[in-house]
C-alpha cells in the first residue's frame, strides 16, 4: 500500500463528521429564526394580478415577517406568479381593482414595516405593467429529460377576453408560465374577437410566409383611389406592419375584418379555414389586378393536373387540364373504416386511378361504343407553396351527423413529391382530345375526392361577391426537374374539437431561426419537433374502426410545404429594405401606438368621480362625471366643473366649491377649506376606478358665506302636526354624535321654530322601529345615529305625552305612516246590461245612502224582455229587504261593530271630516253592510294560467252556474228557499253557497289550499279576519291615462299594507259593486303581466307604493277548491293534448261527480256531447297521460289535487274496462317493418303487471303467434314519436325480464306506451332514392309533432368577402 492511500482514510471520517456537525448547525440556525419568526410581527399582503383577464380574478397570498425588504417581497411574487423580477410593478390598491398613484421600489431594502404595511392587517397590492409593457414570464429549463415541459405548448391556450369557437378546448397540461411574452418570442399575437380564431391562424401563416410577405410589402397603396377603410391589401399591409414592429403582446384585426365588409356579428360566425383561404386570395386577386401583383397567388399556390378517361381497347385517351391552389386528402376511403396512415399514402390513393366496367362503361370516342376505362388524375406541375388538405369533415349516412375524424395520419418535414408527378405528360400530351379548362374551374378539382365540404352546404354559394371575368390561361412549362420536387413544412393549422364547432391555432416555423412556434391567438409560445408530431392525431392503439372515436380531438387540419429550392427561397425583407411607403407606413404606426401609450398613461393618472350640483335656478339635481388628472389641484377641478355644469351665465366661479358628498344618503360628508391648492390625487385618496363616495358642486349667492362641513351626522327632520294628523316634508339638520339629546334638541329648535322644552324626538333607526329619545344627557352615537338619519318631531301641549309612547296618538300616527302605501286600482269594465243593477250599500244606522260617483250604479236593460238580469234583479230586492229585517231584529252587530271602530275612525281618518264634500265617503269604507247579490253577471276575464290557450270561459262564469255538487242555497231564517220571481226557484239561477244571516255567519270563499297556507277570511267563530284589527284604507277617484279605454275607472287607495288580502277586498266592495267574493285582485307587474292574488290571509307587505291592481269580475274559489284545466287525451292525432276549458273540484268530491259537473260545460263551450259512462279522467304530467281515475275516487283522499292542476279527459269507444287500482291500463302500437309503417294506438288493459299477459293481450289483438311477439317500451314524452328508420334497431326490443315494473320496463303507472312487432316479419330493403324520400318525409313530420329529430344542425352563414364593403348590395352573382 502506497503510504499516502493510507492517510487518505483519515479525512473521510473527519469529512463525514464535519458535514454532520454542519448540518445540525444550520438546523438549529433555522430553529432560531423560526422561534425569531414566531415572535416577529407578521405582514398579510395579498396581490392581485391585473396584467391579465385570466387572473384578474385570483389573489396571491402571502404571510412575511414584517422586517422583510421590499426587494424580498418582489422576489417572492415573482417567483409566485412565473414573472421575471423587474417586469412588474407593484401598487398599493383597495382591493376591487384599483391601482393608486406611486409603484413601490424593487431595489429598496427598506423594511414592510418601514414602507407603510400593517401587521395584523389585510394589506392590498395590485400587480401592474412595467411602464406600459406586459410582465415577462420566466423561463422554465427546457433541457429536461422528460417531455413534460413540451405538453404545455399542443393544444389550445386559453384566450384573453375573448369566447371561444363554439366550445373552448383547454390542454389539462396547460401551464401559464409556458406562454412566453413577445419579448422572448419576437411575436405578436392576434386577439380573437369571438370566434375568429380560423382567421388569425391563416393571417399567421401568411405573415410567416416571406414571398407573400415581401410581395405584399411592393404593393403601394393609393389613397386617392380606394378608401383605406374597405381596402383589404391596404389593411393586410397594416397588420403585417403592426405584427412585425408593435410592443404590444397582441394586435387587433377588427381594421382587417371590416375591409372584408362584416360587421360585428361575422366574429361571432365559425367557418373553415381553408374556405377562409379560397375566398380571400380570390378577393386579393381582384384588388391585385392591374398591378404587379395580380399573378402573386398562382404564382405561390397555384398547381395543375390532368383528368384523364383512357380506352383499355383501343389505349384513346380524353383529358382536360385543371387547376388547384390546395389538394384534399381523405382521412378515411369512402366506406372504409381504416384510415390512410400518411399524407403519402394519402397521395398515393389521390392519383390511384379507377376502372370503370359494368353499368359504368366510358363511350369510346374512336371505338363508337361503350368499353372498360380507366380514369384518375395526374399531377402535372406543383406549386411553389404546397397546401395539403386533410378532410376531417365528414358526413355519417348512418347517423345523419356531420362527423369528425380524429384518426391518426402522419405527415413528414420534408415531403418528396417527384414519385407523384407524370413526367410524360409533363412533357407533351400526346392525346386526341383535350380539353384546357384554364380558369374556369381555378381552385376546384374534377374529381370528387377535389369536392369541398363545406362548398355547398346549405344551398348557399360562397365565395367574393364579384362576378368572375378572368379568361382562360396557357399551360405554363414545368420549371423543375423531378429530381427537385423536395418540399419543407413550415405551418400547421391545428383543429381542436369536434365537427359541430372547435378552435383553430397554428404551428408555424421560422425561417429565420428554424425555430417552431404556436401562434394561438394572443399567445405565442416556442414549440419543439415533439409537439408538432403530437398533432398527427390518433391515439396510441391499432387504427380500427372506432380508434377515431377515442383519439384526442386535437389534430392538423391544414399543412403548408414550401418548395427547397436556394435560387427562389426569400427571406424577410430588413427594416431597411422596406419600400419607402413602408417605412412612412411603419413610422405612422408608431406615432399612433405611442399616442395610445400616452392617453392610457393619462387615464392611468386620472381621477374619475360622480359629481353632482344643485342648479341654482332650476332646482333640479344635476348628474354628471368628473375626470381630472391627479395632479390637478382642487382650485382647477372647481373650474373644470363649473364649466361641466354650464354655470358660466347663472353665478360667478368664486360663488362655486367642491365638497364630500354622499349621494345614497344624499349627506355632506365634509368641505375642503384651505386645501384649494391641495393635488386632487390626494384629496380623494389616490386613482381608483370607482369611490366611496361622490362631489357635489356648492353654490352660494353672491351675498352669502360657505358652511363649514365638518364630519357629523345628516339628520331629516320630519314635524308632525297631531291635530291636522300629518307629518310635513323633511328639513335637513346637520349634527354631530357628540351632540346631547338636549343640545340636539335646541339645533332643531333653532332650525324649526318650535318650543326645545315640549319637544318629543322620534328617531327612526330602521323601517318600523321607532324609538323615543327620553334621555337628555345621552349622546346621538349613543342611541345609534348615523351617517344619514330620520327623527320626527313634535312640540304640542296636548296630554298626549303622558301616555306611554306605544300607545299615544304619536305612535299611532307614525305607525300609520310608516305602513301606508299608495295602489291604483283598476276596476272592471261597467258596460250596460252586463249583469243586474247595483243597489246602494246600507249604513250601519239603517239610512239609506247614495252611492258616489265613482261607484256608480249601472242600469240594467229595460223594456219588456223579462232577462235574468231583471230577475236576479227583484230578487236581490227581496234579499235586500230580507237581510235589512234581520239585521233590526238581530242583535245589532253591525251597529256595535261600527260603535267599536269609531274611535279608530277618529284617530285614524281624520280626514273624513275634511273630505265629507267629496264623491267618496270614506266613511262608508269602514263599514260591513249587507249589499245587493248580482250574481250572474257577465266576465270576459281570463285567469293568469289560461292566458295561453286557446279557448277559456268568458260570458257567464262557468264556476257560478254549474256547481251541482254544492247544496247550498238562499236561504230565510227558517233555511227555506226564497221563492223568486216568475216562480223559480233559486236552483234555476245558481246554487252557490250564500250568508245565513240568521246564524250572524258568512261564507267561507276564495281559494281554499291549505297546503299553500291559504285560509279563509273568517276565523272560527265567525267574525271577520277584518274586523279584528282596524286598517287604514282611504280611496279616491283617479284621473286615468289616456288610451286606457271609456269605461275603466281608477282608484288611487291609500292603505296601511298590513291589511290582509280579505279585509282589502271587503274595503273595495262598494267600489266594485259586487260581494268580494266574486271578483278576483290581479298584481300587475312589468310589461303589464297579471298574476292573481289568492291567499286571503296574507298581507300586502309585498307590495309598494304606485304598484297597480287590476279587479276582475268572477267568483272567486271557495275553501277547499281548485281551479283544474281540462285537456282531451287524443291518442291518434298529430297533436295528442287538447285544452278543453277551466272547471272547479272541490275537497272530497268524487270523480262521478266532477263528471257530472263537466257535461254540461263540455255541451256548452266545447259543443261535446256526451254521458257520464263515454269517458274517462286521468291524470296529466306535461303531455303524458297517468293513473286512470276510477269514478268512486274521492279527491284529496285518493287523488292528490293542488292548485293549477290538470287532467286528461278521454273519450272512451265503448264500456270502461278499468274498474280496479290493480289493473294496468297501456298504450300500444303495432310496427310493421315489411312495410315501415306504424298502426294507431290501442289500449290494452292488464290485470297485472306479468309481461306473459301482455304478450296474450298482443297475441289477442293482433294475431301474431304468441311466440313470434317482440315488444319494446317507448321512449320520451307521449306518444313517443320515433322515426321509422330508426325503431327497427334503436328500441330495446325483447327485454329480458318477467314482470313490467323492473329495469329496463320500470312500467308502474298507466299510460306507458308499449311498441310490438312480429319478429318474423323482415325488414323492408329500401333504395337509396326510397330512403331519402322516407327521411324527408319521416323529418318533416317529427319537426311538426314537436319530437325527436335526428340531426338538425345549426344554420351556418355563408363565408363572403365583399370587395366593395358593403354587404348589403345584391350579391346574387358570385
Amino acid at each position: 500500500m502506497v503510504p499516502g492511500e493510507e492517510n487518505q482514510l483519515v479525512p473521510k471520517e473527519d469529512v463525514f463528521w464535519r458535514c454532520r456537525q454542519n448540518i445540525f448547525d444550520e438546523m438549529k440556525k433555522k430553529f432560531l429564526q423560526i422561534e425569531n419568526a414566531a415572535e416577529e410581527p407578521r405582514v398579510l399582503c395579498i396581490i392581485q394580478d391585473i396584467t391579465n383577464s385570466k387572473t384578474v380574478n385570483e389573489r396571491i397570498t402571502l404571510n412575511l415577517p414584517a422586517s422583510t425588504p421590499l426587494r424580498k417581497l418582489f422576489e417572492d411574487v415573482a417567483n409566485k406568479v412565473g414573472y421575471i423580477n423587474g417586469t412588474f410593478d407593484l401598487v398599493w390598491g383597495n382591493g376591487i381593482n384599483t391601482a393608486d398613484m406611486a409603484p413601490l421600489d424593487h431595489t429598496s431594502d427598506k423594511s414592510l414595516l418601514d414602507a407603510n404595511f400593517e401587521p395584523g392587517k389585510k394589506n392590498f397590492l395590485h400587480l401592474t405593467d412595467k411602464d406600459g409593457e406586459q410582465p415577462q414570464i420566466m423561463l422554465e429549463d427546457s433541457s429536461a429529460g422528460d417531455d413534460s415541459a413540451h405538453d404545455r405548448f399542443i393544444g389550445p391556450l386559453p384566450r384573453e377576453g375573448s369566447v371561444g369557437s363554439t366550445s373552448d378546448y383547454v390542454s389539462q397540461s396547460y401551464s401559464y408560465s409556458s406562454i412566453l411574452n413577445k419579448s422572448e418570442t419576437g411575436y405578436v399575437g392576434l386577439v380573437n374577437q369571438a370566434m375568429t380564431c380560423y382567421l388569425n391562424s391563416l393571417l399567421q401563416t401568411l405573415f410567416m410566409t416571406p414571398e407573400f410577405r415581401n410581395a405584399l410589402y411592393k404593393w403601394e397603396f393609393e389613397e386617392s383611389e380606394e378608401d383605406p377603410v374597405t381596402s383589404i391589401p391596404y389593411q393586410l399591409q397594416r397588420l403585417f406592419v403592426l405584427l412585425q414592429t408593435s410592443k404590444k403582446r397582441a394586435i387587433e384585426t377588427t381594421d382587417v375584418t371590416r375591409s372584408f365588409g362584416w360587421d360585428s356579428s361575422e366574429a361571432w360566425q365559425q367557418h373553415d379555414v381553408q374556405e377562409l383561404c379560397r375566398v380571400m386570395f380570390d378577393a386579393l386577386e381582384q384588388k391585385w389586378k392591374q398591378t404587379e401583383q395580380a399573378d402573386l397567388i398562382n404564382e405561390l399556390y397555384q398547381g395543375k393536373l390532368k383528368d384523364y378517361v383512357r380506352c383499355l381497347e383501343c389505349g384513346y385517351e380524353g383529358w382536360r387540364i385543371d387547376t388547384y391552389l390546395d389538394i384534399p386528402l381523405v382521412i378515411r376511403p369512402y366506406g372504409s373504416s381504416q384510415a390512410f396512415a400518411s399524407v403519402e399514402e394519402a397521395l398515393h390513393a389521390f392519383i390511384q386511378p379507377e376502372i370503370l366496367d359494368g353499368p359504368n362503361q366510358y363511350f369510346c370516342e374512336r371505338c363508337k361504343k361503350k368499353c372498360d376505362a380507366r380514369k384518375g388524375l395526374r399531377f402535372l406541375h406543383f406549386p411553389y407553396l404546397l397546401t395539403l388538405q386533410l378532410k376531417r369533415f365528414d358526413f355519417d349516412y348512418t347517423t345523419m351527423h356531420r362527423i369528425k375524424l380524429n384518426d391518426r395520419m402522419t405527415f413528414p418535414e420534408e415531403l418528396d413529391m417527384s414519385t407523384f408527378i407524370d413526367v410524360e405528360d409533363e412533357k407533351s400530351p400526346q392525346t386526341e382530345s383535350c380539353t384546357d379548362s384554364g380558369a374556369e374551374n381555378e381552385g376546384s378539382c374534377h374529381s370528387d375526392q377535389m369536392s369541398n365540404d363545406f362548398s355547398n352546404d346549405d344551398g348557399v354559394d360562397e365565395g367574393i361577391c364579384l362576378e368572375s371575368n378572368s379568361g382562360t390561361e396557357k399551360i405554363s412549362k414545368p420549371g423543375l426537374e423531378k429530381n427537385s420536387l423536395i418540399y419543407e413544412l413550415f405551418s400547421v393549422m391545428v383543429h381542436s374539437g369536434s365537427a359541430a364547432g372547435g378552435h383553430y391555432y397554428a404551428c408555424i416555423k421560422s425561417f429565420s431561426d428554424d425555430q417552431w412556434y404556436s401562434f394561438n391567438d394572443q399567445h405565442v409560445s416556442r414549440i419543439t419537433q415533439e409537439d408538432i408530431k403530437k398533432t398527427h392525431g390518433g391515439s396510441s392503439g391499432s387504427r380500427g374502426y372506432y380508434s377515431s372515436a377515442f383519439a384526442s380531438s386535437t389534430n392538423a387540419y391544414m399543412l403548408i410545404y414550401r418548395l427547397k429550392d436556394p435560387t427562389r427561397n426569400a427571406k424577410f425583407l430588413e427594416v431597411d429594405e422596406y419600400p419607402e411607403h413602408i417605412k412612412n407606413l411603419v413610422q405612422r404606426e408608431r406615432e399612433l401606438e405611442e399616442q395610445e401609450k400616452r392617453q392610457r398613461e393619462i387615464e392611468r393618472n386620472t381621477c374619475k368621480i360622480k359629481l353632482f350640483c344643485l342648479h341654482p335656478v332650476k332646482q333640479v339635481m344635476m348628474e354628471n362625471k368628473l375626470e381630472v388628472h391627479k395632479d390637478k389641484t382642487l382650485k382647477e377641478a372647481v373650474e373644470i366643473a363649473y364649466k361641466m355644469m354650464d354655470l358660466e351665465e347663472v353665478i360667478p366661479v368664486d360663488c362655486c366649491r367642491l365638497v364630500k358628498y354622499d349621494e345614497f344618503h344624499d349627506y355632506l360628508e365634509r368641505s375642503y377649506e384651505g386645501e384649494e391648492d391641495t393635488p386632487m390625487g390626494l384629496l380623494l385618496g389616490g386613482v381608483k376606478s370607482t369611490y366611496m363616495f361622490d362631489l357635489l358642486l356648492e353654490t352660494r349667492k353672491p351675498d352669502q358665506v360657505f358652511q363649514s362641513y365638518k364630519p357629523g351626522v345628516m339628520v331629516k327632520v320630519h314635524v308632525v302636526d297631531l291635530k291636522a294628523e300629518s307629518v310635513a316634508a323633511p328639513i335637513t339638520v346637520r349634527a354631530y354624535l357628540n351632540q346631547t339629546i338636549t343640545e340636539f334638541k335646541q339645533l332643531i329648535s333653532k332650525a324649526i321654530h318650535l318650543p326645545a322644552e315640549t319637544m318629543r324626538i322620534v328617531l327612526e333607526r330602521c323601517y318600523n322601529d321607532l324609538r323615543l329619545l327620553t334621555v337628555p344627557s345621552k349622546t346621538l352615537k349613543a342611541e345609534g345615529f348615523f351617517r344619514s338619519n330620520k327623527v320626527f318631531v313634535e312640540s304640542s301641549e296636548s296630554l298626549d305625552y303622558q301616555m306611554a309612547f306605544t300607545d299615544s296618538h304619536l305612535w299611532k300616527l307614525l305607525d300609520r305612516h310608516a305602513n301606508t302605501i299608495r295602489l291604483f286600482v283598476l276596476l272592471p269594465e261597467q258596460s250596460p246590461g252586463s249583469y243586474s243593477k247595483r243597489t246602494a250599500y246600507q249604513k250601519a244606522g239603517g239610512d239609506s245612502g247614495n252611492v258616489d260617483d265613482d261607484c256608480e250604479r249601472v242600469k240594467g236593460p229595460v223594456g219588456n224582455l223579462k232577462s235574468v238580469e231583471a230577475i236576479l234583479e227583484e230578487s236581490t230586492e227581496k234579499l235586500k229587504s230580507l237581510s235589512l229585517q234581520q239585521q233590526q231584529d238581530g242583535d245589532n252587530g253591525d251597529s256595535s261593530k261600527s260603535t267599536e271602530t269609531s274611535d279608530f275612525e277618529n284617530i285614524e281618518s281624520p280626514l273624513n271630516e275634511r273630505d265629507s264634500s267629496t264623491s267618496v265617503d270614506n266613511r262608508e269604507l269602514e263599514q260591513h253592510l249587507q249589499t245587493s247579490d248580482p250574481e250572474n253577471f257577465q266576465s270576459e276575464e281570463r285567469s293568469d294560467s289560461d292566458v295561453n290557450n286557446d279557448r277559456s270561459t268568458s260570458s257567464v262564469d262557468s264556476d257560478i252556474l254549474s256547481s251541482s255538487h254544492s247544496s247550498d242555497t238562499l236561504c230565510n231564517a227558517d233555511n227555506a228557499q226564497i221563492p223568486l220571481a216568475n216562480g223559480l226557484d233559486t236552483h234555476s239561477i245558481t246554487s252557490s253557497r250564500r250568508t245565513k244571516s240568521n246564524e250572524g255567519k258568512k261564507e267561507t270563499w276564495d281559494t281554499a289550499e291549505e297546503d299553500s297556507g291559504t285560509d279563509s277570511e273568517y276565523d272560527e267563530s265567525g267574525k271577520s279576519r277584518g274586523e279584528i284589527q282596524y286598517m287604514y284604507f282611504k280611496a279616491e277617484p283617479y284621473a286615468a291615462d289616456e288610451g286606457s279605454g271609456e269605461g275603466h275607472k281608477w282608484l288611487m287607495v291609500h292603505v296601511d299594507k298590513r291589511i290582509t288580502l280579505a279585509a282589502f277586498k271587503q274595503h273595495l266592495e262598494p267600489f266594485v259593486g259586487v260581494l268580494s267574493s266574486h271578483f278576483k285582485v290581479f298584481r300587475v307587474y312589468a310589461s303589464n303581466q297579471e298574476f292573481e292574488s289568492v291567499r286571503l290571509n296574507e298581507t300586502l307587505s309585498s307590495f309598494s307604493d304606485d304598484n297597480k291592481i287590476t279587479i276582475r269580475l268572477g267568483r272567486a274559489l271557495k275553501k277547499g277548491e281548485y281551479r283544474v284545466k281540462v285537456y282531451q287525451l287524443l291518442v291518434n292525432e298529430q297533436e295528442p293534448c287538447k285544452f278543453l276549458l277551466d272547471a272547479v273540484f272541490a275537497k272530497g268530491m268524487t270523480v262521478q261527480q266532477s263528471k257530472e259537473e263537466l257535461v254540461p260545460q263540455l255541451r256548452e263551450q266545447c259543443g261535446l256531447e256526451l254521458s257520464i259512462d263515454r269517458f274517462r279522467l286521468r291524470k296529466k304530467t306535461w303531455k303524458n297521460p297517468g293513473t286512470v281515475f276510477l269514478d268512486y275516487h274521492i279527491y284529496e283522499e285518493d287523488i292528490n289535487i293542488s292548485s293549477n292542476w290538470e287532467v286528461f279527459l278521454e273519450v272512451l269507444d265503448g264500456v270502461e274496462k278499468m274498474k280496479s287500482m290493480s289493473q294496468l291500463a297501456v298504450l300500444s302500437r303495432r310496427w310493421r317493418p315489411s312495410e315501415m309503417k306504424l298502426d294507431p294506438f290501442q289500449e290494452v288493459v292488464l290485470e297485472s303487471s306479468s309481461v306473459d299477459e301482455l304478450r296474450e293481450k298482443l297475441c289477442e289483438i293482433s294475431g301474431i303467434p304468441l311466440d313470434d311477439i317482440e315488444f319494446a317500451k317507448g321512449r320520451g314524452t307521449f306518444p313517443c314519436d320515433i322515426s321509422v328508420l330508426d325503431i327497427h334497431q334503436d328500441l330495446d326490443w325483447n327485454p329480458k325480464v318477467s314482470t313490467l315494473n323492473v329495469w329496463p320496463l320500470y312500467i308502474c303507472d298507466d299510460g306507458a306506451v308499449i311498441f310490438y312487432r312480429d319478429k318474423t316479419e323482415e325488414l323492408m330493403e329500401l333504395t337509396d332514392e326510397q330512403r331519402n324520400e322516407l327521411m324527408k318525409k319521416e323529418s318533416s313530420r317529427l319537426q311538426k309533432t314537436g319530437h325527436r329529430v335526428t340531426y338538425s344542425p345549426r344554420k351556418e352563414k355563408a363565408l363572403k368577402i365583399y370587395l366593395d364593403g358593403a354587404p348589403n348590395k345584391d350579391l346574387t352573382q358570385d
